[in-house]
């Protein structure tokens, strides 16, 4: 992702002054900071809550790709207010990936009224993916837990009680990323996938999250940046 985040950047006209990887984290200071309008923080879940707090400390708006640590989101919500910055925190920044958000959260509500049809999740990624299920499918699952009255909990295997909704990962090369949401009853299905050809869209998408943030105080979503 840095790679690809990094090569749209460059096409829409952008240098990268500073990047941190596994091999030179030390570089991650306050001086190098001062020459960066806004930091992409693409890492893991062990690392990417103190990368946030450090950049936002220091002043630089920070867009936020890692999950796994959104326990501690509100503190930095908090963080980018007191240090008058701005936040983008996303499971997915894909354009593409963010309308499938809101097509899952419409067909949630639709299927509120139709207890025969019973909802489960398919993701598909490439065998590098470190977390899973995916925190695209965890958005997913969730938006349909909020809507969908009798599902109280997501499990990542098959479903064993009525009230858990299934996430069904697979890892397999190579894939950049499908996600299926599906509803199942004894006449027929309804389905909606998306499926990611390439990083391309991803990256993309932190791009303009960046651009959009830049002068923001406080936290902001995708929705914001694309107007949806």
């Amino acid at each position: 992702m840095g790679k690809a985040i990094h090569e749209q950047a460059k096409l829409r006209g952008h240098t990268a002054p500073l990047i941190i990887d596994l091999h030179n984290k030390q570089e991650l200071t306050a001086d190098n900071l001062k020459n960066t309008n806004v930091v992409i923080e693409f890492t893991t879940p062990e690392t990417a809550y103190e990368n946030v707090i450090f950049c936002l400390e220091h002043g630089i708006p920070v867009i936020c790709g890692s999950t796994g640590w959104l326990h501690k989101l509100d503190e930095a919500k908090a963080a980018a207010v007191s240090h008058d910055t701005g936040l983008i925190v996303a499971s997915n920044f894909s354009v593409g990936v963010n309308l499938f958000f809101e097509l899952n959260k419409k067909l949630a509500e639709l299927m509120r009224h139709y207890p025969e049809y019973h909802p489960a999740l398919l993701e598909v990624h490439h065998t590098q993916k470190i977390d899973s299920p995916s925190g695209t499918a965890i958005s997913l699952a969730e938006q349909i837990l909020e809507r969908l009255p009798g599902k109280e909990t997501w499990v990542n295997h098959s479903a064993e009680k009525k009230e858990e909704l299934a996430i069904i990962s697979e890892r397999k090369d190579p894939a950049p990323g499908t996600h299926h949401v599906k509803y199942t009853s004894s006449i027929d299905d309804i389905e909606i996938i998306h499926t990611a050809h390439n990083r391309t869209g991803f990256a993309l998408g932190a791009v303009l999250a960046a651009e959009f943030i830049i002068g923001k105080r406080g936290f902001y979503t995708m929705k914001n940046v694309l107007g949806i």
